[in-house]
């Protein structure tokens, strides 16, 4: 009876480190006009903080494009290798309270992550300003 609740105390420790676990790694983009992947984007933990950066850009002949949309020290810089996601903390199942900028266009949005409870290999990424946003899903490599 006492190696059947270790066993079991073992088990869920296992299991909700995995779940804490779950966020970290390597993500593929995916455009939102052409549904093709765009960038590997990886998310790390920092300081207590989760960040995200581009650690590829999928399409060869825009690996070497700068954020010319950028204000600040991003203005310029080149995307691919940019921390673009900046500051999460977890609440619950979500990483919130941060923010995610978009080189496209060099705006900063407030963002939330959160992997997608039917599917542990999509990552919900959305970024938003008071009440409008937008939600990609990103899908674990």
């Amino acid at each position: 009876m006492k190696i059947i609740r270790i066993v079991l105390i073992v088990v869920l420790v296992s299991g909700a480190a995995n779940a804490q676990q779950a966020i970290f790694g390597k993500w593929k983009t995916i455009d939102d006009n052409t549904g093709e992947p765009r960038s590997i984007v990886e998310i790390y933990k920092a300081d207590n903080k989760i960040y995200g950066k581009i650690k590829r850009i999928l399409k060869e002949s825009d690996r070497d494009k700068v954020c010319i949309e950028c204000k600040g020290d991003n203005y310029n810089k080149p995307i691919e290798g940019m921390v673009i996601i900046r500051d999460l903390q977890k609440d619950g199942n979500e990483y919130e309270d941060g923010t995610i900028l978009d080189p496209e266009n060099g705006k900063v949005y407030r963002c939330k992550l959160w992997v997608d409870e039917e599917n542990k290999n999509i990552l919900n990424v959305r970024g938003y300003i008071a009440f409008l946003y937008r939600t990609q899903q990103w899908v674990r490599i």
